[in-house]
């Protein structure tokens, strides 16, 4: 009677159940899926509850326990805490203290799933999800991200490599209503060819050789938030039928197992192929095409917003002082066209390479143009002949009075070779007040 009421009452309140007549059948269950909870009584016929708890321990440690019995007393909780049950209800009890244990196990899934997706994110650098420049095609990305963020259609973003594809997926994320939630970022080019179905999909243990425990899935990691495809094109045709399939059911199952399980995950896919070329030549399922495609947003490379390049550059500097406490140098009027000048193939992920070498060299208050990396340095020339007649670069931020002096100062102390005496004697200034003038803006620069 315990059986039936709970086969048909727990779906109606939002779980997937399998219900075992006896421990021999709840074995056979636990060896072909894997169960995010397992209510278990203890007296039972031939194979007894405390088998089935040991064996679920053996074989599928992250299924939470929750014993049930008429015969539970203090000893016997005691018992099966130390034999890992994580909860315990005593016969008889309500559906809504099942539902109680239950809902304890849901939040200590999503909590572990949050943490395994942070895990994924912190495996690489990342910075804010904030999109910068204002230029023509980035206001359009910005406006197409408010516009669907807060659906739940599925987002394909297409653009060159280096152009924030990621960065736009993540705002994405940000804006919508699963921004509380895991967000997992998967590289498809980067996972082995062996191991693409494992990684997405998760197994069983014994599944295949290597796999030496239960795995979850990065989809199942990301149940409740938003999973980042990157790279789509490079994903094998066999994986693709997969994919697909769980796009259209919301349905995952491991490999090994048996039965598969929903989970609720907005999916947001990025490419550099162009994928409709890919479908004519039958290099990608056009079906799988059309079902990621069904929200589109093109990155514009670096080259075609120009304008953005130094507030990009501005704000990559502020990034590396924040993460590693380099100081944040000033960009030059001459760095600054230079960096205009430059046709950024690698598009925004060449720059903060660029930034990055610069700031290495620089002398930690100013970034001239000859401390950029030598692939860019040739735009020097092109930029210092761009400069008509004083017409020159203006920061985004207005210059205070003391920025103008020490602009100058620079100037003159670079074109000493860093020789102080000279410099001061160019300026017309005493030595020591030269290095006041430096130390104060040294801790002026600290400071910021």
């Amino acid at each position: 009677m315990i059986r039936e009421v709970v086969r048909i009452e727990l779906p109606r309140m939002g779980h997937e159940v399998t219900v075992c007549d006896g421990g021999q059948a709840a074995i056979a269950a636990i060896d072909h899926n894997t169960f995010d909870a397992a209510i278990v009584d203890l007296r039972m016929p031939g194979v007894d509850g405390w088998q089935v708890v040991d064996h679920l321990k053996s074989v599928s440690p992250e299924t939470q326990i929750i014993i049930h019995t008429a015969h539970g007393d203090v000893n016997e909780a005691i018992q099966a805490v130390r034999r890992g049950a994580n909860d315990f209800l005593q016969k008889p009890c309500k559906l809504f203290d099942i539902q109680t244990a239950l809902n304890r196990v849901v939040e200590k899934r999503s909590l572990t799933n949050k943490t395994l997706a942070l895990e994924s994110r912190l495996k690489a650098v990342e910075g804010p999800a904030v999109l910068i420049g204002d230029s023509a095609p980035m206001q359009r990305v910005r406006m197409l991200i408010d516009r669907i963020a807060p659906t739940n259609s599925n987002v394909l973003v297409l653009g060159d490599t280096g152009t924030g594809k990621e960065l736009a997926a993540r705002r994405i994320h940000d804006l919508s209503p699963r921004a509380g939630q895991p967000f997992v970022a998967v590289n498809c080019g980067a996972l082995p060819e062996n191991l693409v179905e494992s990684e997405l999909f998760g197994h069983r243990k014994g599944a295949f050789t290597g796999a030496d425990s239960n795995r979850k899935g990065l989809i199942e990691v990301a149940n409740g938030g938003t999973l980042f495809l990157d790279e789509l094109g490079e994903l094998d045709k066999n994986v693709q039928v997969k994919l697909l399939r769980f796009l259209e059911s919301g349905e995952v199952r491991r490999i090994g197992e048996n039965e598969a399980f929903h989970v609720d995950v907005r999916v947001v896919c990025a490419t550099n192929r162009p994928l409709q070329e890919m479908v004519d030549e039958n290099a990608f399922r056009e079906d799988l095409f059309f079902r990621v495609n069904t929200f589109e947003i093109r990155m514009p490379r670096l080259r075609d917003r120009i304008e953005d390049v130094v507030p990009l550059a501005e704000h990559l500097v502020q990034r590396l002082h924040r993460k590693r406490g380099i100081l944040p140098a000033k960009i030059t009027t001459e760095t600054a066209v230079a960096l205009k000048a430059h046709d950024w193939k690698g598009n925004v992920r060449e720059l903060a390479n660029a930034i990055e070498y610069a700031l290495a060299l620089c002398d930690g208050h100013r970034i001239a143009a000859t401390d950029l990396p030598d692939s860019v340095r040739g735009s020097v020339d092109k930029a210092r002949d761009a400069i008509p007649n004083g017409d020159v670069w203006s920061p985004t931020v207005p210059k205070s009075l003391r920025d103008i002096e020490m602009d100058v100062i620079y100037r003159v102390l670079e074109k000493h070779h860093g020789d102080k005496p000279k410099t001061a004697n160019e300026l017309g200034i005493a030595l020591k007040t030269l290095y006041n003038k430096l130390n104060q803006y040294d801790v002026r620069a600290h400071a910021g």
